[in-house]
Parts: structure tokens; sequence; C-alpha cells
């Protein structure tokens, strides 16, 4: 606040006398005209049923809530209205602290009756059980601030705050159907008041005895002021209550004058109240359409995951089963190989035959060698030892060793073939098992058995005569000798 004094017994004689006579002048020392109210903000917290009003400097803030009491007698099956005022000497030094001053009981008296005289709130509709339970509501009233006409600020702080209260829902319930049950709001929505009209209070000022009028006096005006009236109206032009507190006789023109201002000032101040609620309730259901918003998003995305996990998991199981058929169809029919497997068998294969017939290849030249030289030598040895074993024209040649030289000699002879052919035909048939394996073809086979039963009808057995016919001709050529 600014630099003043607190109370008026602290102000000058002349800083009063400047005041009056700016006064009485159509001057006021804020620059305001003689009608004209200081600014106006209407605020609202958190939880509902909370406002806040600052007019000019003053500032007063109001809370409701509600409880279950048992009615009045006289009224049954209506609820009750109670309001209550603090004076902080926070707000000013005059205020004292622990039982409410004049100042305060006269403000809590003017704010209730213009509210309950005006019948403004729907007390019937507070009513749970009649003759049993009603609801109770209450107003506390706080003045933060005193610069001056708090009746004003109160009674809009007070409008405010029950336009944004809401009472928790209750039903009955029970074995007797009379027990009351009441339902968080978390359960049910809370119901709001039913509030028919607004009782707007506009308070006047008279300023020296020519009845000088002003509207909305500041803390400075109040102490210099003759005569205060408040006037209580809707915005239809109902006069709710009339409050002429001390002072100088006004006369009824001067009250009419001031009845008709007070119409035109409660239509405004309404506007200001009404709009200033619309204002935070939509804020109020943006914030919770944000939070829902926020929450739907949450959901959907939770929702979303879920369901793209439990796909995934689903692909995987279909994955796993389609893993154990394979298994098992692996299992039942073992002899199925992979065409790669066989593929590198043959290779493997071919290429152990390949290996094979090189070996066999270098064993039958080794054997053909070896078995040339031998018969090379037996021949020679044959050869050098037949001329001295038969020659007919040798001296000392007889008949008797003569017919055991043939003899031996012919013994000697298919015993050396034997003894030579069968690894010729062993490499035959070596070569004939690899012309099969490596082509199996027809032809290439029939060839190889041609060749094979040739080899056998030129073999040295066939070439030995049997042993009853060379017995005969060796006996024939004893006789003969």
């Amino acid at each position: 606040m600014e630099q003043r004094l607190a109370n008026s017994w602290r102000m000058t004689v002349n800083e009063k006398n400047f005041i009056q006579t700016a006064l009485l002048s159509d001057l006021r020392i804020d620059g305001r005209g003689s009608f004209d109210y200081r600014n106006l903000t209407i605020q609202f917290g958190i939880e509902d049923g909370s406002s806040e009003v600052q007019l000019g400097q003053t500032r007063v803030m109001g809370f409701v809530t509600s409880q279950l009491v048992q009615p009045y007698r006289d009224r049954p099956n209506e609820g009750t209205l109670a309001i209550f005022t603090e004076f902080s000497p926070m707000a000013d030094p005059s205020f004292e602290i622990g039982r409410p001053g004049e100042s305060a009981v006269e403000l809590g008296r003017i704010v209730d009756r213009g509210l309950r005289e005006s019948r403004a709130i729907d007390t019937e509709s507070l009513c749970v059980v009649a003759g049993k339970w009603v609801w109770s509501i209450r107003i506390d009233l706080h003045i933060l601030d005193n610069g001056g006409n708090l009746v004003d600020a109160a009674n809009i702080a007070a409008l405010a705050a029950l336009l944004t209260f809401r009472r928790p829902e209750c039903t009955l319930g029970g074995e007797d159907g009379q027990e009351v049950i009441i339902h968080p709001s978390e359960v049910r929505e809370p119901l709001a008041l039913i509030v028919h009209h607004l009782p707007i209070a506009v308070t006047f000022a008279f300023i020296g005895n020519e009845s000088r009028v002003i509207i909305d006096p500041s803390h400075f005006e109040e102490a210099v002021m003759g005569g205060k009236l408040t006037a209580t109206l809707n915005t239809n032009g109902d006069v709710c209550a009339i409050q002429k507190a001390g002072g100088e006789g006004v006369m009824q023109s001067v009250v009419m004058q001031c009845l008709r201002i007070a119409s035109v000032k409660a239509a405004d101040i309404t506007g200001k109240i009404k709009k200033a609620v619309s204002t935070h309730a939509s804020a109020v259901a943006g914030t919770e359409l944000s939070l829902f918003f926020c929450f739907y998003l949450i959901m959907y995305y939770i929702t979303r995951l879920s369901e793209i996990f439990c796909n995934y998991l689903l692909v995987l199981q279909v994955e796993s089963y389609k893993t154990k058929r394979d298994l098992k169809k692996i299992k039942r029919h073992p002899d199925s190989v992979d065409i790669s497997n066989i593929s590198k068998d043959m290779e493997k294969s071919k290429l152990e035959l390949v290996k094979c017939q090189s070996d066999d290849m270098e064993i039958e030249g080794h054997s053909s060698k070896k078995d040339e030289s031998s018969l090379r030598h037996s021949k020679h040895k044959a050869l050098i030892s037949g001329p001295s074993s038969w020659d007919p024209y040798s001296k000392i040649a007889d008949t008797d060793e003569l017919k055991a030289s043939l003899a031996s000699r012919a013994v000697a002879t298919p015993n050396l073939k034997m003894d030579v052919m069968p690894p010729e035909k062993q490499q035959l048939n070596v070569k004939d098992e690899s012309h099969r394996d490596a082509d199996p073809s027809p032809p290439l086979l029939v060839a190889a058995e041609a060749r094979e039963e040739k080899n056998k009808a030129k073999t040295l057995l066939d070439a030995v005569k049997p042993k009853h016919k060379r017995k005969k001709k060796n006996a024939s050529n004893s006789n003969g000798s």
C-alpha cells in the first residue's frame, strides 16, 4: 500500500480539510469521478469455493464450506447460510485480535442480509432428510488489506465463492433407508449451489452538510465522510437491502438517486463476476480436458504397446511351434538328407575313386615291370639251359636225360605262366571296376565284358595240354625210340 496512515485519528487537520474541500469541488484525490469505481479484480483459488477480490487497495478473500447439520425447527426443509468475518491487524492496525469489533459485526450483517433476505440461494435444495439433515453453508471472509469500502469487496468475494462452490452428493441408504451416504468427488460429480440472482452491494458516502454523494469511498474519504449508505440490488433492479449507518439525515431524493446509480453499477459488477466465473470454469475444464487427454494418450500408448508385445509373443510362439514341427519331421524321416550334403559326398567319392585309380595304375605299372623282368629272366634261363640239356649232337647226351629234361621243362613252363598271369588278371579287374564306377553306361559295360572274355580265352592255362595227353605222347615217344 501507499505511505498512508492506518487510522483516521492519525490524519492531520490540514489533510482532512484538503480532502473535504476537494470532494466538495467534485475532485477526488485518486483522480476518479464522483460515481466511478476503482479497478476490480476477481481471482479464484485451486479449490472450489475460494475467491480473492481486489478493489483498489482493498483485498478480501472468501471461502465457502458445507456440512450436514440438523435444521431449525421453524424451517425443517431448508438449509442454513452463515457468514463469518475475520479482521486481521495485518490489514489495518485499528483491527484487534480476538473478539470481532463493531465494524466486523456490521460487515457480516450487511452481507448476510443481502443474501438471506433476497433469497438468492435456494435453501430448500440443501435439504437431505426433512427435519433431520440439511446442508449448512458457511462463508468465511478474511480481510487482507483495508483500503476502504470493505462491504462492497466482501460482498463480491462472497458471491464469487458461492458461484464456484460444489457440495458433495449424498444419497440415502442403510436398512431403514434413512442413513445418509456422502459420495466423494471421485465417485460422483459434486453439485453446484442453486443461485437465483446476484445481490450486489453498492456503498455511497456523504460529504459535508450539502450532502455531496460519492461512490466507492477510499480509506481517506471514509475518514472525512459524514454518513454512509449501502444499497443491495440485483440486475433486475430489485432492492434487496438498504443500510444507513449513522451520520446526518439524507433527503428522499438523494436516496432515490443513489438507488438509480446502484442499479446501473450492480449490472456492471454482475457482468464482471459472471465473466470471471466463466473464465475460471473454462480454464478448469481445459485443465481437466488436458489431463483427460494426457491420460487418454497414456492409456492409448500403453494399449498399443501391450498389443505389440502380445503380437510379438504370438509370433515367437508360432516360430517355436514351426521349429518343433520341423524337428519332429526330421526325426520321423532320418533318411532324408540335404542335397548340398549329397553333392559334397559325391565329390568326395569321386576324388577317392580317382585317387584309387591312380594308386592302382601305379601298382599295375610296378607289377607289370616286375612280371616282365621275371619273364625275361626265366626265358633267358630257359634258353641258356635248353640247348645244353637237349642238344642231340652232344656226345655226352643220353636219351633218358633228354626225356627227363623235356618232362621237367614241360612241367616248369605252366607253373611259371601261372605265377605271372594272375596279377595281370587282377589289374584288368581293377580297371573294369574303375570304369564301371566312373561311367556306368551299358556300352562300356558290354565292351568291358567282351574284353574280359577275350582275355580269358587267351590264358596260358588253356595252352597247356592235359597230363594224360602228355603221358601218352611221352609213352609214344619212348616206344618209337
